[in-house]
Formats: C-alpha cells, structure tokens, sequence
C-alpha cells in the first residue's frame, strides 16, 4: 500500500511538472515571461500535484495564480490548461460546485483581460468560446472518470461478497458432510463394535463364573473394544462439532502405552525437553501417530519391542516411535491407510514426517510439529 502512494505521489509531480513546463515553454515562444511571471505558472501548475489530497485547495491557488498571471502578462488561452486541469480533479473527486465556480470566475476574469488587451471583439469571443469547451469537457471527463472508479469500487465489492458467499457455502457443505459421515459411521460401526464388546465381555464372565483363568488376548478384547467405543464417540463428535477433543492428546500417554503393554507390545516410552502444554491441534495429532504407530506395530511388527520418544523443543515438537519388527533395511514399504493419516495430519500442521525402515531392523516413524516459541518471563 505504501509504494502505491508513493508512486501516485510520483506520477502526480511528473504530471504537475509537465503542465508547467508546457505552459513556461507557450510563454516564452509568446515573450520574453518576467520571474513573476514564472513564479506564477509554477506555483499554479506545481500545486497540481497535490490534487488527490486537496483538490478544493489546490483548485482554488491554482485558479489564483493562473488569473494573476493572466491579468500581469496578458497570454493566449494556454494560461488555462493548469485551471482546467484544477478543474477536472475538483469534479472527479466529487466538487462539481467548486468546480463549475472555478472555472466560470476564471473564464469571466479571462474574458474581462482580453476585452482590454485584445482590440477584437470577435477574437475574444472565440477564445473565451473555446475555453469554454475545454472547462466543459474537463468537468464532463471529471464526473465521467469519479463515475468509472465508483463503477470498479462496486465491481470489486461483489467480487469478494461473492467470494465470501462461496466460502460460506463450502463450509456449509463441509458441515452437512461431517454430519453425514458422522451418521454413516455411527449406523455402521457402534452396533459391530458393541456387539464385540458385549461378546468378549460375556466370555470373561463365563470364564470366571466356571472358576478358569481368563485369556489375556479376552481380556485385551474387552478394553480394545471399549476403547473403540470411546474413541468413535470422540470421532462422531468432532465431526459433528468441527471442535478438537480436548480429551485426545498426550496426557492420555499411559493409557495408550497401558493399553499397547497389555495387547503383548514390549513398549518404553521416554519424554525428553520441558513438558508444557500444546496447542489443542498439535496436542491431538501428536497422541493419534503415536496410537496409528503402535496399532501398525501390533499388526505388522508381530508386537516387536518398540520405544517412543517425544522430545518437547523450543518451536517443534518431535514424535519418534521406533520399533525392532522384521522390516529390513531398504525395504519397499507401501503407505497404507494408517501412515497416509498420519502423513495428512502433519502436513496440515505445518510439519514434516519421515516414515522409513530402520538401519538395522524395524521401522521408523519421526514426526516434527511446529510449535509457537516460548516467551521469556520476566
């Protein structure tokens, strides 16, 4: 915005200059002009330059100036350009009354100077005739040019009230297909899961009722399954809310390890850096790559022994979950639904992911989350 003012600052000098320099140049192939003379023109053309800021000033001192030098040094009907000029940024800026005042006064006082220095009266007449034109056309090309900007100014206005209706109604639509999505998952999945859990739930019962130890894979079920239960219910009320469960995030660690240990993970979680609380978004995508990595473990890694370090940095917030599967190195690994979430979450973030088989054995999962830097306290 700067360097467009100061170019219109520029361009208007440049313009203002020229004026002058056209009238100075009429004057002086008329005469000889006198210092007066020229210190008239270029006050009078100069303030031109000033005609976006003040037009009704710089209308009136260049009306001034020009009539002086006219009623001093008597020249042709070039000594109106600058006024008509005043005149067409007065009208385009909106002072159609200032302008048409302007510019009467001018033509009288001009037709008053020639009457005495010109002994022709039908020369006078077609000077002041021709004037006359010029100020008309300048008042017209005025009005024509405020109406034209006007004109851009409402094109311009509707163009971004459309835009925002547009945007408007694409979050409408993204809601009503959260909504949708929420019900298709609800119809489709709670029932199975709950039948899941009711079964395993029963088995453990029975399995107690007859005196015999119960299974740990049973018992494991049993959790999974109401985990997925709780977990759908976070699902379902996200996409209905569009609002990030706040009971999804890395306070929740120890269940998840828990939950890992328990379904035969041997699982070491370390914390390194100063613990602090995150960003509700970068809180829960950090607790959902650690849950997708240890649930790839569990079914491609044969429940290999796996570490997970979260790292808390000044601006970033690192999760590395390694594990001692069979994947050997350089081996070709296909993104499944699971890693391309996981690439999807971070990359909405801001941060990046590396997802690779380990120098020795195993797999590798690095995620960098972009972090505000801390403030200092005082």
């Amino acid at each position: 915005m700067r360097g467009n003012i100061d170019r219109r600052t520029l361009l208007d000098t440049a313009a203002a200059a020229a004026v002058g320099a056209v009238v100075v140049a009429a004057a002086c192939l008329a005469s000889s002009p006198g210092a007066l003379d020229v210190l008239l023109v270029a006050a009078g053309s100069l303030a031109l330059a000033a005609h976006r800021r003040a037009p009704r000033v710089v209308l009136v001192v260049t009306t001034l100036c020009m009539f002086g030098y006219a009623v001093h040094a008597h020249p042709g009907s070039w000594v109106a350009l600058p006024v008509v000029v005043a005149v067409h940024a007065a009208a385009r800026n909106g002072h159609r009354a200032q302008a048409v005042v302007a510019g009467a006064l001018f033509l009288l006082g001009y037709t008053v100077v020639l009457l005495v220095s010109v002994p022709g009266v039908q020369d006078t007449v077609e000077r002041v005739l021709l004037l006359l034109g010029w100020f008309l056309c300048a008042g017209v090309t005025g009005l024509i040019d405020k109406n034209w900007q006007a004109y851009l100014r409402q094109t311009e206005q509707r163009a971004l009230d459309a835009e925002r209706t547009r945007e408007e109604t694409a979050l409408r639509r993204a809601g009503e297909e959260r909504l949708r999505i929420a019900r298709e998952l609800h119809d489709s999945l709670t029932h199975s899961i709950s039948i899941v859990k009711l079964q395993a739930g029963v088995a453990v019962h029975l399995a107690r009722k007859r005196g015999t130890e119960v299974e740990p894979a049973l018992l494991a079920i049993q959790e999974a399954s109401g985990e997925a239960m709780r977990e759908l219910r976070s699902t379902l009320e996200v996409l209905r809310t569009d609002v990030v469960d706040p009971g999804t995030g890395l306070d929740r660690m120890d269940e998840l390890a828990g939950r890992a240990r328990a379904a035969g993970i041997a699982l070491a979680v370390v914390v390194e850096g100063d613990v602090r609380a995150l960003p509700a978004d970068v809180d829960g995508a950090a607790y959902r790559i650690v849950q997708e990595a240890l649930t790839n473990v569990a079914r491609h890694a044969d429940r290999a022994g796996t570490s997970v370090r979260i790292t808390y940095a000044d601006t970033v917030l690192v999760v590395t979950v390694d594990d001692d599967g069979p994947c050997l190195p350089g081996a070709a690994v296909t993104p499944g639904t699971g890693l391309t979430g996981m690439r999807e979450r971070v990359t909405a973030l801001g941060g990046t992911l590396e997802t690779e088989p380990r120098e020795r054995r195993g797999f590798s999962v690095r995620a960098e989350l972009p972090l505000e830097p801390r403030r200092a306290t005082g």
